[in-house]
């Protein structure tokens, strides 16, 4: 088949197609024509199917590409991807209490927002509200730090 038709039967532009090829994710399903044509075996639509299963549970190309690698030696890779699912899950799950966590930081900004601060805080920092060290958990507080030697160029 040539590359339309392997773009047309995939759903995958043809520029996807040849940048899996280039990566190393099509090589045993793939071969040139005299012409310099791509000619791909029917059996690329299964592997192209896997890869775009694959990316849409948020493994990446380096993923997929060792996963086919147990494959083309002739293995069942499934071990293989479901460790790599486990490892998803657990990205996720800390992705999760990390937004979580930063769903309460701007909820307690958000409580305690100050329309017009003081005087004194707009003079030290760009804005108060996310500056204020009561409600700023991760980033420490340089305003007021001076640097001997440094000149600001205005």
């Amino acid at each position: 088949m040539k590359i339309g038709q392997v773009a047309t039967f995939s759903g995958l532009s043809i520029k996807t197609i040849r940048y899996y090829e280039d990566i190393g994710l099509l090589e045993p399903y793939v071969e040139r024509s005299k012409s310099g044509y791509r000619l791909f075996e029917e059996s690329v639509l299964s592997r192209l199917t896997f890869i775009k299963r694959a990316k849409s549970l948020g493994l990446s190309l380096r993923e997929i590409r060792e996963i086919l690698s147990i494959r083309d030696q002739g293995e069942l890779p499934c071990r293989d991807v479901k460790q790599k699912l486990n490892n998803k899950v657990q990205e996720i799950t800390s992705q999760i209490e990390a937004l979580e966590n930063l769903k309460v930081e701007l909820q307690e900004i958000l409580q305690h927002w100050q329309e017009h601060p003081s005087i004194n805080h707009i003079n030290q920092t760009v804005c108060p509200n996310i500056q204020n060290q009561k409600y700023n958990r991760r980033y420490k507080d340089y305003s007021g730090v001076t640097c001997p030697g440094l000149k600001v160029i205005v």
